[in-house]
């Protein structure tokens, strides 16, 4: 599976991950059954699956809360992918 997987243009050219690398190789943990270390890979992985579930649901079927819940979700992957951009990049490195 990580032969088919697209190199990060910015990681190459830039020498900076940006703010979905890992994402990949987090789902091919996950298909793995490597449950923490896809979280280690991509902190927002689990949210973000959730987020678009929930999307999905609410897409087909549009419950009361759905857009506040779904609003909130995007802010919290916001937050954690942008926190984890700002260790892997500026404090990790």
């Amino acid at each position: 599976m990580e032969e088919f997987m697209l190199p990060c243009l910015n990681k190459k050219l830039l020498g900076y991950e940006c703010f979905g690398c890992g994402i990949q190789r987090s789902i091919a943990l996950i298909l793995e059954g490597e449950f923490v270390g896809a979280f280690h890979m991509y902190p927002a992985i689990y949210s973000l699956i959730v987020l678009f579930g929930l999307i999905l649901i609410n897409y087909f079927q549009n419950f009361k809360w759905g857009s506040k819940i779904i609003t909130i979700l995007a802010i919290l992957n916001a937050v954690i992918i942008v926190t984890s951009f700002i260790i892997k990049n500026f404090i990790i490195n």
